[in-house]
């Protein structure tokens, strides 16, 4: 356990921090699972409607250092590829 009172408030830092990062990385996962639904059920508008919400979330996640740029453009790329694809399909 920490002594100094600056490193007892860096300890309080990180966990608030944490929690926050945490949370928006839950967030990712839930939005990028609401895309990946509606393209199993073939539902174009739904998943254009949740791809729009994703990119918004990866790319603050990103500005904010959460996630990194790499990892932010691969998953909105990837699920962009399987929205073209569904739209040549319909």
């Amino acid at each position: 356990m920490a002594h100094k009172k600056a490193a007892l408030k860096d300890i309080k830092q990180s966990k608030k921090r944490t929690a926050r990062n945490k949370n928006v990385k839950e967030h990712l996962g839930y939005v990028k699972k609401q895309v990946q639904k509606a393209v199993e059920k073939k539902d174009l508008v739904r998943a254009e409607e949740f791809y729009a919400k994703l990119v918004k979330s990866v790319d603050k996640a990103a500005k904010r250092n959460i996630v990194m740029k790499n990892t932010a453009n691969r998953r909105k790329s990837r699920l962009a590829k399987k929205i073209n694809a569904l739209k040549k399909s319909v």
